[in-house]
């Protein structure tokens, strides 16, 4: 041993001031902390209590209307004027289980499996191409037991936690034409094409719109995106001006949407009597039950017309009422996500809140004819197992994060 004591090592300038990244969790960084620890698996604090309100708001007001629109359409096909509600109830019941659940967990294993979603998703994409539900040419959905599966509503969070993840590793880079535009383009583009060769444009504008909006929210260059915002309302013109250019049955309701006069009793009787339905609504509604429209003039009202009959039974009021918790939802969203603690988060509450925000809007435009029948959901209110589940678990994600922000806890 030496005698000689070697004075103290002391730590350079930019190791004594770099700053510690106090939420850095080693579910992401998988460093001397155990992966299965309590900390990286669960999440303390409490859920943001106005954010889960809304929820179970609009959840709640759904089913209610889901009932009310459909029962006697129910009855004249199954014979059971609660079909669908009951349905829907089994999936919104199954759905607040998984939320709650979800909102304990630490968030950020979603990202530790980003490439496992990712992978996953993909596979379905391609699996119900080939096995699905012969429902005319559409192949959305794979047939499970007495239920099916729409993998493109599980596309459209995965595409938004893909990009969230992207974005949070590359968001010095987003300025450049390759990562902060190519690449986020190439990600949203191998979800649009399994989307449309199931002839579901409407899921597959949906995921571009997601995807685009997390790639403006993330710093893509504004001039790039501004051009490619152009690219994409040029080629939309294009196609409005040239309807044959899609599948029949697209092209069909693009015509029907610029010529009101087209077979009215086939390709404009949904959305006709939509109209009907809105306009005999008035401004306080026909009450709650005392829709005429539902009496098989709104064809299938359990889906994407469930707006109309909210319209005819609650009036302008109701359905200001129901527009307005959609923006508190919108809003508390984006409260929570510019309070997160990583970029990550934030972008990860901005792809869900956004997704829920065009999904209604567009949904709204189609009812009232402003654009042409696309086919998109109103989340919570319209009939769809998968649509529900996957809507109430991405709703456990932003609780889970809501967690970690200084909102209000309970």
């Amino acid at each position: 041993m030496s005698d000689r004591l070697e004075p103290p090592k002391r730590l350079s300038r930019d190791r004594r001031t770099a700053p510690v990244e106090p939420e850095e969790s080693n579910v992401i960084r998988g460093n001397k902390k155990s992966f299965l620890s309590k900390s990286d698996i669960l999440t303390l604090g409490g859920i943001d209590i106005p954010f889960f309100a809304i929820v179970i708001g609009l959840v709640t007001i759904g089913l209610v209307m889901l009932f009310s629109a459909t029962y006697p359409y129910a009855f004249s096909k199954f014979n059971d004027s609660y079909y669908y509600t009951k349905r829907q109830f089994i999936f919104v019941v199954a759905g607040i289980i998984l939320m709650l659940l979800i909102s304990k967990m630490n968030y950020r294993i979603i990202q530790k499996f980003v490439y496992w979603l990712f992978g996953i998703t993909v596979v379905l994409l391609i699996v119900v191409l080939f096995h699905h539900t012969n429902f005319q040419d559409f192949r959305r959905w794979i047939p499970i037991g007495p239920f099916t599966f729409q993998p493109s509503d599980l596309a459209k969070f995965t595409v938004i936690v893909v990009l969230a993840d992207y974005i949070s590793k590359n968001y010095k880079k987003m300025k450049h034409l390759l990562e902060g535009t190519v690449y986020p383009l190439i990600i949203i583009a191998v979800f649009c094409i399994l989307i449309y060769f199931e002839n579901h444009n409407s899921g597959m504008v949906l995921v571009f719109l997601i995807g685009a909006t997390l790639m403006f929210c993330g710093g893509s260059d504004w001039k790039l995106f501004a051009l490619g915002a152009g690219l994409v309302a040029a080629i939309a013109v294009f196609v409005v001006t040239n309807p044959d250019v899609l599948q029949q049955y697209a092209g069909e309701r693009i015509v029907a949407w610029l010529d009101k006069d087209y077979d009215p009793l086939d390709a404009r009787w949904q959305t006709n009597n939509s109209l009907y339905a809105i306009g005999s609504g008035g401004f306080f509604g026909a009450g709650l039950g005392n829709s005429k429209q539902k009496f098989m003039y709104v064809s299938e009202p359990q889906n994407d017309f469930i707006f109309s009959i909210v319209c005819e039974e609650l009036g302008f009021v109701g359905a200001a009422v129901i527009i307005f918790l959609f923006a508190l939802l919108f809003i508390r969203g984006i409260k929570i996500a510019l309070k997160s603690r990583d970029r990550f988060a934030t972008l990860l509450v901005i792809g869900i809140v956004s997704q829920v925000a065009i999904q209604t809007v567009f949904n709204i435009l189609v009812v009232t004819d402003t654009i042409p029948n696309t086919g998109i959901a109103l989340p919570f209110f319209s009939y769809g197992g998968t649509s529900i589940l996957m809507l109430l678990m991405e709703m456990g994600v932003v609780l889970s994060i809501s967690r970690s922000t200084n909102q209000k806890k309970v």
